[in-house]
């Protein structure tokens, strides 16, 4: 967070603050966020537990995996909203999105309003999830 303006730091403390007894949903915002980084970042950390000894490479699991990254303590996504009419990934959650349903949307991020959120969320409502099932 430390490369983002300092109001905007604030504003973010202050809503992970406000919201922090909030158990109903997650929601996320990749702010300086690169998927790959966030892999690459993971894999350092098994490799040098394995190299210390601490882990043994047969151990290595999804499960240990998922632990490494910077989501551990969050869900995996429902619902991802892609503005921008982009129909892409963009680097963002490349492991975590595996079972995520995504709803592409011709508006741009700064021109998001409420009734774009609410026709993605109908959108999604109305899909079946197979969570990799056919």
């Amino acid at each position: 967070m430390s490369r983002l303006d300092a109001d905007l730091q604030r504003l973010i403390a202050e809503a992970v603050q406000d919201t922090a007894q909030n158990t109903g949903l997650t929601v996320n915002f990749a702010l300086n966020y690169g998927g790959r980084q966030e892999l690459v970042f993971a894999v350092r950390k098994l490799a040098e537990a394995v190299k210390s000894g601490v882990l043994q490479p047969e151990d290595i699991d999804e499960t240990v995996i998922e632990k490494q990254l910077y989501t551990a303590d969050m869900p995996d996504p429902d619902l991802i909203i892609r503005p921008s009419g982009e129909q892409r990934l963009s680097n963002f959650l490349l492991w975590q999105c595996a079972y995520s349903e995504f709803v592409f949307m011709d508006v741009l991020w700064p021109d998001f309003k409420p009734n774009n959120l609410d026709a993605a969320i109908a959108e999604y409502a109305g899909r079946n999830r197979r969570f990799g099932g056919v």
